[in-house]
């Protein structure tokens, strides 16, 4: 029989055990200690090219959903392609990712772009604060660095005098260092590319460039081997 005092004691002790904070394991539902956190996946904002239109990304978004994504992760802006890079657009890209920060709660988002949303976004990335919004930056058959066929439209388009070899939209991208920053970057280019020309406008250094072998300028965007590509360079 205790005594008084042992019962006491031993209530005391009861209760210490009773508040005594649970291991880590077990106040995390029984997952292990120390275990990594999952990874955060930024949104994708897909930026499609001149005379386009969202639409172009159909089949992108099919295989992105299909790797895990979500239609509230996948975003596709929609603008007037016919103003300029760096005094309109890219602003207005600005406020469409902050937009898409909110809406996510994403620090970053990943970019996708063809053609002449690869100098938009690259504005954006640049210029325009995306250095710190911006995780990943990819580009699909842009001209980076011009393209002589733009000519064609320069007399009377001012975003066609922007993808023009030498344009100051060209020439302020290709300033100093042509991917600055924390962001990674990566090029996707085809050697058969009747738009962007010469075809060694698109890649840039310090980004990952990656030749598709011979396809079309719009092709690019349907291709099973550069849709894989993407999708690694997103996930890597």
């Amino acid at each position: 029989m205790l005594t008084p005092r042992q019962t006491i004691l031993t209530l005391l002790a009861l209760c210490a055990a009773l508040l005594a904070p649970l291991p880590a394991h077990a106040a995390a539902g029984g997952a292990q200690a120390g275990a990594a956190p999952a990874a955060v996946r930024n949104p994708v904002v897909l930026v499609h090219g001149y005379n386009a239109d969202p639409g172009v990304w159909g089949s992108l978004r099919e295989d992105l959903k299909a790797d895990g994504y979500t239609d509230s992760e996948l975003f596709s802006w929609g603008y007037d392609t016919h103003q300029s890079v760096n005094e309109v657009l890219s602003g207005r890209l600005a406020a469409y990712v902050d937009q898409v920060r909110r809406q996510t709660g994403a620090a970053r988002v990943d970019i996708v772009g063809h053609s002449f949303g690869s100098l938009v976004s690259r504005w954006y990335v640049k210029y325009g604060g995306g250095g710190a919004t911006v995780g990943r930056w990819i580009s699909l058959a842009g001209p980076n660095r011009g393209t002589s066929t733009a000519w064609a439209c320069a007399l009377w388009d001012q975003a066609c005098r922007d993808m023009t070899p030498g344009s100051y939209v060209v020439k302020n991208l290709a300033a100093g260092d042509e991917t600055p920053g924390e962001v990674r970057y990566a090029t996707f280019w085809s050697e058969c590319d009747e738009i962007v020309n010469p075809d060694s406008s698109v890649p840039l250094t310090g980004a990952t460039n990656t030749p598709v072998g011979c396809l079309d300028h719009n092709d690019l965007l349907g291709d099973d081997a550069t849709s894989a590509g993407v999708r690694a360079f997103l996930a890597s």
